[in-house]
């Protein structure tokens, strides 16, 4: 069953019988699906490949375009509330980083959500960002460890790069240059699906 959680309340998408736990998703545009119609986005096709592989998890999509990891942090705790999940994917970073926000604090705020997760029980899955080149050497090589560094010394499961495979692909994204078309979210998918499916029972 995925549900979006937004302004406090659940859009129930579709329906299912009662799943054994929930993957409760926190991102930016990216995840929410920005410019695709509804049930393209990657965390749709996640519900999706759940039921074909017969995989009892409900997906609980709590992105919000434009989010940032401060946003993040400030309703985690209310979407683990409602979603109680057993696994939580964070991702969040690009737009900090896309404004230029110190990495210090984009990795403050990831390391509240991954606690937060974790107090709830929750395994919990990091996703990684990166920058385009003119944002500078310094600030892109710290920005991009960052994910790494936190998963490590946090022990969560890492998606490097939720953008590999697509991100040089250029006629993968809607015109805005940004955000990722219908086409590409499968790549995107699979990306998160290599390691998030070891974590699923």
């Amino acid at each position: 069953m995925l549900r979006f959680i937004s302004a406090g309340f659940f859009l129930l998408l579709s329906f299912a019988v009662h799943a054994a736990g929930s993957i409760l998703v926190v991102g930016d545009s990216i995840s929410a699906g920005y410019g695709l119609a509804q049930g393209q986005s990657w965390p749709a096709l996640l519900e999706k490949r759940l039921r074909e592989q017969r995989l009892d998890y409900s997906v609980v999509n709590a992105s919000i375009s434009g989010d940032t990891t401060a946003g993040g942090r400030s309703r985690i705790g209310g979407a683990l509330d409602q979603a109680s999940p057993v696994i939580v994917v964070i991702a969040l970073g690009g737009n900090d980083g896309l404004r230029g926000l110190p990495v210090a604090q984009m990795r403050d705020n990831l390391k509240a959500m991954i606690d937060a997760a974790r107090a709830r029980k929750a395994r919990v899955v990091l996703v990684g960002m990166k920058l385009p080149p003119n944002y500078g050497a310094d600030y892109t090589r710290a920005f991009e460890r960052s994910f790494a560094e936190l998963a490590h010394s946090h022990k969560a499961a890492l998606v490097p790069f939720l953008l590999e495979g697509v991100a040089e692909r250029r006629e993968l994204f809607l015109p805005d240059t940004i955000h990722p078309t219908a086409e590409a979210q499968p790549m995107i998918l699979d990306n998160v699906w290599k390691v998030l499916r070891p974590l699923l029972k």
